[in-house]
């Protein structure tokens, strides 16, 4: 035992174990909320760490590490994983303790993982989590018989409970744990023959301490039955996207009208406060038509956003993200994509740039890099406020079938046109890139069903709402303030009886590119809000909230979408629909595609398809409908 008159000093603790295990849920549940998320250095693979104190006054500093199978590291997530166990993973010292994270229902491959972690010389614990499910299924664990033949202490944890931590925290204060040692250079990684070695020991200790039922769980097994079906779960899937996209505006509006309402009170109290001419009255300008008309019309679908977090959170919580992707397999395959590209590319739907650096997971480099050239195509969260906007003012809020939202039905219809042009554009790929390339076998194992942790789910949005927040309160409003500039500078001169946006710097900007917009039935006011667009989608809205507030004047409370209703075409708007779900207007999406791809050539690759197909579907959409006479 410690002696407690000599407080230990800091240890540095990894949690490391096969995905789906719980692991994250059990960091959560041990560091609460003192975490914080952060890149390992050089890479973009997300690092967790937060600090926490034992029982017994033992400080700790841990760290949540990617999930993995092997230390063989096929990915760069199980690469990550397996030089900072080495200590080789540079900025990152080599942790003094290991705390291997298995699940109790399903202990061969965390087994495995356990044997491999040993031969590192790391001191070692094994967590069993989710052990409640364990006994549930009837499931009997040998604790002192596993922890013999493994020769490290076994403990027990359900990271979803109170107190489902304390053995683990009762074992790390009750021995003396030595440092880690330094980096060995004595270590290999296993080869195909030693993992089959490691799997039949594995496999030995788990029939000699683990006794299991012969009964496969029944809910499990009639769940499966359904989503598993490849008719029946096709049905399931469409179901649970068609739900969501229609809660993305029912539920969401009553939120929405409130911040809407909210950031209106406060533009009219600065329109009273402050006056029209002089100095104050460009201060006013800035305050009501830049600052509150741009970031609040932006603000305003933080509640959307959240809705389409909160499902995609749900959905892989509860264990349904990888059967889906077992599901899709045989579409995504024949569309070029590898099975495990279903996950990132439905990441994708909430931004991008997570969806891309999910595609980690894929060990193939030319699946990876497939999959990461579509993820942009997918509806991130940034386009909703786009299609919200247009969708509002052009499209009555009226039902089809007598329950069907017709607005969110064209959301849904939005969705998938970039569910098909990702799948299309991945089949155009293999033929023309990598036509002689055959790709690897998908393999993925199943989780269990299991309900969402309401603490844990809370703390996934609050960190995603604050991102949102933060890209607000930097980006969005950076350009907004350029915007403003430049729609009001110059100022008009005396005498002028032209509205005064007519004199601007945004004014000559607009009819610059407008010839070459005209086409796709774009005027200048579009043309001012796609240029600074391209470093983030939302700031689109931002932009054509300042330019129709400016160019209102004397009508600074029109809505923004009463005011493309009055000045847009259905033709324009449905144009505009179509060049958003293509283009490529997010500069951070690409900078990601850059790091991931280690290589200018494939970001520059990107930008140019996604911006040629948007001009491409825009010129057909607006031709079109003029044709059909929505012009």
């Amino acid at each position: 035992m410690n002696d407690m008159s000599h407080p230990p000093r800091d240890l540095a603790v990894a949690l490391v174990g096969n995905p789906n295990c719980g692991k994250t849920a059990l960091f959560n549940a041990l560091t609460g909320s003192h975490q914080r998320a952060a890149n390992y250095p050089g890479v973009t693979v997300e690092r967790k760490t937060g600090r926490l104190a034992t029982p017994g006054g033992r400080q700790l500093r841990l760290t949540d590490l990617p999930g993995t199978y092997s230390l063989r590291a096929r990915s760069l997530d199980e690469a990550i994983t397996r030089d900072v166990v080495l200590g080789l993973c540079q900025g990152e010292a080599r942790p003094d303790v290991l705390v291997c994270v298995a699940d109790a229902t399903n202990l061969r491959l965390g087994l495995r993982l356990v044997l491999e972690l040993k031969r590192t010389g790391v001191p070692l614990l094994l967590s069993l989590n989710m052990i409640d499910i364990a006994r549930h299924r009837g499931i009997e664990i040998d604790l002192e018989r596993l922890s013999a033949e493994l020769g490290i202490p076994v403990v027990t944890s359900v990271a979803v409970r109170r107190g489902g931590t304390e053995a683990l925290l009762a074992e790390i204060d009750g021995r003396e744990i030595r440092a880690a040692a330094p980096p060995s250079s004595a270590w290999t990684a296993p080869d195909a023959a030693g993992l089959r070695a490691l799997q039949r020991e594995a496999d030995r200790i788990v029939a000699a301490a683990v006794r299991v039922p012969d009964r496969r769980d029944a809910l499990t097994r009639r769940l499966d039955a359904v989503v598993l079906h490849p008719v029946a779960g096709i049905l399931v899937l469409l179901a649970v996207l068609f739900l969501m996209f229609q809660a993305v505006f029912a539920w969401a509006e009553p939120a929405m009208e409130l911040i809407d309402g909210g950031f209106g009170l406060l533009g009219d109290a600065v329109g009273a406060t402050l006056p029209t001419e002089g100095g104050l009255g460009l201060l006013r300008s800035f305050l009501q038509d830049g600052l509150i008309a741009g970031v609040g019309g932006v603000l305003v679908f933080l509640p959307q956003i959240l809705i389409l977090f909160l499902f995609i959170l749900l959905l892989e919580d509860f264990g349904y993200m990888a059967r889906a992707a077992f599901l899709m397999d045989r579409i995504m395959g024949g569309a070029g994509l590898h099975g495990r590209a279903f996950i990132p590319l439905l990441s994708s739907f909430a931004c991008a740039i997570p969806g891309i650096m999910a595609t980690r997971v894929i060990d193939n480099r030319r699946d990876r890099l497939a999959t990461i050239l579509v993820a942009p195509l997918m509806t991130c969260s940034a386009r909703i406020p786009v299609y919200t906007l247009i969708i509002a003012a052009f499209i009555p809020d009226e039902t089809v079938w007598g329950w069907v939202g017709l607005q969110g039905l064209v959301m849904f219809g939005l969705y998938a046109i970039g569910i098909v042009s990702a799948l299309g554009m991945s089949f155009v790929f293999r033929r023309l890139l990598w036509r002689d390339v055959r790709g690897d076998p998908f393999m993925l194992e199943l989780p269990d069903y299991k309900w969402p942790r309401v603490r844990d789910v809370a703390i996934s949005l609050w960190q995603r709402a604050r991102a949102f927040l933060y890209r607000a309160g930097t980006i969005i409003l950076a350009m907004t303030m350029v915007i403003w500039f430049l729609t009001s500078v110059p100022r008009p001169p005396e005498g002028a009886t032209q509205p005064e946006i007519e004199y601007s710097f945004a004014y000559s900007i607009g009819h610059a590119v407008e010839p070459v917009l005209r086409p796709i039935g774009f005027n200048w006011q579009i043309g001012v809000a796609l240029i600074p667009g391209m470093a983030a989608r939302e700031v689109a809205v931002a932009a054509l909230g300042t330019v129709y507030a400016i160019e209102a004047a004397e009508d600074d409370s029109a809505e923004l979408g009463t005011a493309l209703a009055g000045k847009w075409s259905l033709a324009t708007a449905l144009a505009f629909l179509a060049w958003y779900v293509f283009a490529p207007q997010c500069a951070a999406t690409l900078a990601v595609i850059r790091r991931e791809t280690a290589s200018a050539k494939w970001m520059w690759f990107t930008f140019g398809y996604m911006l040629v197909l948007a001009y491409a579907a825009a010129f057909v959409t607006f031709q079109t409908a003029s044709f059909l006479g929505a012009g």
